[in-house]
C-alpha cells in the first residue's frame, strides 16, 4: 500500500512437487483474504519455467495446462468470495520452444487454441475471473496469422481472445525508438477500438542486456522513466497502469528509494 500497488500476481501452480492451491487451498485463501483487507487484488500467475509451461501448447501437453487452469476454477468455486483470485495472469511462453523459429505459424495457432480454451473453460465455470496473458511487446510484428477465419496480428488475436494483456514491455527508458512508449502503442491502439486493457509491464531483475532492466537505475530513476511513459498513455482508455517484475528486486529498490 505504501508503494500505491493494486494488484499481486500470486504463483499458482506446482513447484517441487507440491501443488499448494490444489491440495493445501486454506493456505491461499487466508493469504488471498489477507490481501483483499487491504484492497490488494490478487490474480492467479500461471506459468514457470520450472513445468517448461511453453510446452503447454502442444497437444500432448493440453492436459497439463488444461489441469493448471482448472485447478484455480475449482479453488475459486470452493472458496468464499474474499478468498477467491480476482483474476489470472497466463505466462505461457510459446517462443521458448527450441522450434518456434522454424514453425512460428504453426505454434502461434497452438497458443492460441489454447489461450481460447482457457476462456472457455472460464465461461463454462461461470467465474468472472479477468483474464490475460504476459504478452511480448514484438507479437505486433508477426502479421498475418490465420486463425478463426481471420487473417491478423499475433498480438491483435491474443486481445481478441483475452479480458486483458500484460506487455512485457522490458526496456528501461520511456521514450524514443526501441522505448517503452514505442513497443506498447500498437497494443493500446488496438485496444482503444475493442474496449481491452492493456498493462505494461517493466523489468527490475538484473538481466541482460541491461537496457531491458530498471535493475541498477534506482527507485527514483525508473519512476521518473514510468512518469513520462504514464503522461504518454493516460489519453489511451485501454491503459491499465504497470506491472512490475518482480516483487523481490522491486522490494529492494523500494526500500532504498536511490
Amino acid at each position: 500500500a505504501r508503494w500505491n500497488l493494486t494488484t499481486v500476481y500470486l504463483y499458482a501452480d506446482s513447484y517441487k512437487g507440491r501443488n499448494i492451491v490444489r491440495d493445501e487451498p486454506e493456505k491461499y485463501r487466508r493469504l488471498i483474504t489477507a490481501a483483499h483487507k487491504r484492497d490488494l487484488k490478487v490474480y492467479a500467475l500461471l506459468g514457470s519455467f520450472y513445468l517448461k509451461t511453453q510446452e503447454y501448447i502442444l497437444p500432448e501437453r493440453r492436459v497439463d495446462a488444461e489441469a493448471m487452469f482448472n485447478n484455480v476454477l475449482l479453488y475459486n468455486a470452493g472458496s468464499k468470495s474474499a478468498e477467491r483470485f480476482d483474476g489470472v495472469n497466463v505466462d505461457i511462453e510459446p517462443y521458448l520452444l527450441d522450434d518456434w523459429s522454424d514453425k512460428k505459424t504453426i505454434r502461434a495457432t497452438q497458443y492460441l487454441d489454447l489461450s481460447a480454451e482457457f476462456m472457455r473453460l472460464k465461461l463454462k465455470a461461470g467465474d468472472t475471473l479477468t483474464v490475460g496473458p504476459a504478452m511480448p511487446f514484438w507479437f505486433d510484428g508477426i502479421d498475418d496469422i490465420a486463425w478463426n477465419g481471420q487473417h491478423k496480428r499475433l498480438s491483435d488475436h491474443v486481445q481478441d481472445i483475452y479480458d486483458y494483456v500484460a506487455i512485457m514491455d522490458y526496456r528501461n527508458f520511456a521514450q524514443g525508438s526501441d522505448s517503452i512508449v514505442s513497443h506498447a502503442t500498437d497494443e493500446l491502439d488496438y485496444a482503444d477500438g475493442t474496449g481491452k486493457k492493456v498493462i505494461i509491464g517493466v523489468e527490475t531483475l538484473q538481466t541482460e542486456p541491461s537496457k531491458v532492466t530498471f535493475y541498477g537505475m534506482g527507485y527514483t530513476a525508473m519512476n521518473e522513466q514510468l512518469k513520462i511513459a504514464e503522461t504518454e498513455f493516460f489519453p489511451h482508455p485501454s491503459f491499465a497502469g504497470f506491472s512490475i517484475h518482480h516483487l523481490g528486486s522491486y522490494r529492494i529498490m523500494a526500500r532504498s528509494k536511490l
